[in-house]
């Protein structure tokens, strides 16, 4: 097979949750380990960060990864989904996946599937495993896909877990409660491995407190030790300045992050604390090293798509937040963004409860409706009447790339332009992946 049939191959086994929803969604993990026991337990074969949570995950995944190749470990990452190609997911410092590892990996063990009849997700996770098994990573950043509990990736025995925030979100699989949806997340936590809570929740503290406390797994509340603190505020910026504290003392009076999005500030604990303990257990890893990691994250690992400044004049901005806690961010943000006027391109996936996200968007924007390219999009036309419901009116506009150029072109140099909604609708803006982007 080519690398095209091989992709249209794995598509085609039970379809990506992210493209279709539920319906590509299989609870459980029997399917996934009864592959890695016919590859031989690969998921044995190196050490391993395990990454839970509603928002910021793939955010301190990065950054996590980042820190550890700074320090010169080898270091796999496995996140999702992914943005324009299917490699993106599963990357060894920075390096994605060879599109011909990929052929010659499932051609080997087509028959394999044939025979359990695994998902696309399921694949995902083995493939990933064997890659780093195989490849002698000395440490793996594996992101959660969906919850933890059943989550596919929830195989492995890592060094130390991390959750990092929980919110609403796929609450017809995880639950209609922030306890209920925390215990998902909780299940990444094992016997006797240390565990990292990125910030102290009171409506589910008490959640994780009851899932580590009888397995002997240390658990430790990031935001209780760690603060990040924004400095020289210019939401505009490539970068943007944090002074950190630890304990109640400074320890970084001003460190540079290479992720801009205000929200970062409530990750970075949860990552510092990773490491941190990380540290106890024998890495090598310096405060060099974490400073580096820190403001080099997008070149080390790649990382698109949390507010990314894609063009100037007028100043244009995507994200991926797309539900009500990531989306909150967002406007928070852009409330700092100085323009005239504010244009928003928008898209969103059907399977979501939109009242209460479309009532956080400003009124005042004008905004261009749109869909992704993928089955779960919601069409534009329905977008564009639940948003006029919640007071947002603009224009219905299809496509992403037909969507922003509209707004490119109404917008004037004060402007700003702001593209999010879906992490699909990201995917497919033109520019992402421009020099300079």
């Amino acid at each position: 097979m080519t690398y095209a049939e091989t992709l249209e191959y794995l598509y085609a086994q039970l379809p990506m949750f992210q493209k279709v929803g539920a319906a590509g969604f299989k609870n459980g993990l029997q399917g996934i380990q009864r592959l890695t026991e016919a590859l031989g337990h690969p998921e044995r074969g190196f050490r391993s960060v395990h990454v839970a949570g509603t928002n910021g995950k793939g955010s301190s995944s990065h950054l996590l990864a980042a820190i550890l190749q700074s320090a010169g470990y080898r270091t796999g990452l496995y996140t999702s989904p992914h943005l324009r190609e299917f490699t993106e997911r599963i990357r060894i410092d920075g390096q994605e996946l060879g599109p011909e590892y990929l052929v010659r990996w499932v051609a080997q063990w087509r028959g394999l599937f044939e025979q359990e009849r695994p998902s696309f997700f399921e694949m995902c996770v083995a493939l990933c495993y064997d890659y780093f098994a195989a490849e002698q990573v000395d440490i793996a950043v594996i992101e959660v896909g969906l919850g933890g509990r059943l989550d596919s990736t929830n195989i492995i025995t890592p060094l130390v877990s991390l959750i990092t925030n929980i919110s609403y979100d796929h609450q017809a699989i995880l639950g209609d409660t922030l306890p209920q949806i925390a215990a998902e997340k909780a299940g990444i936590i094992k016997p006797n491995v240390p565990a990292v809570i990125s910030q102290s929740q009171p409506d589910v503290a008490a959640v994780f407190n009851q899932k580590a406390n009888p397995l002997g797994a240390r658990l430790t509340f990031a935001d209780q030790t760690y603060r990040a603190e924004l400095l020289r505020d210019n939401p505009a910026a490539a970068r943007q300045h944090v002074r950190v504290w630890r304990n109640g003392e400074v320890w970084f009076a001003d460190a540079e992050l290479g992720l801009v999005g205000d929200y970062q500030r409530l990750n970075l604990p949860g990552v510092l604390a990773v490491v941190e303990e990380l540290r106890s257990q024998g890495f090598a890893i310096t405060d060099a090293h974490i400073r580096a990691g820190m403001r080099e994250v997008r070149r080390l690992t790649g990382l698109r798509g949390r507010w990314q400044v894609i063009g100037q004049a007028p100043i244009t901005v995507c994200d991926t937040g797309h539900n009500e806690a990531g989306i909150r961010m967002v406007v928070q943000q852009l409330a700092r963004l100085p323009y005239r006027r504010l244009h928003v391109v928008l898209g969103m996936v059907n399977d979501k409860d939109l009242g209460k996200v479309l009532r956080l968007l400003p009124s005042e924007a004008t905004y261009y409706f749109c869909a992704a390219n993928i089955p779960r999009a919601l069409p534009a036309e329905e977008l564009a009447r639940q948003a006029g419901e919640a007071g947002l009116q603009g224009l219905v506009c299809g496509s992403v790339a037909a969507a922003l150029a509209k707004a490119r072109e109404q917008a004037t140099a004060a402007d700003a332009i702001f593209v999010g909604g879906s992490t699909f609708v990201v995917a497919e803006v033109p520019d992402l992946y421009a020099p300079g982007a």
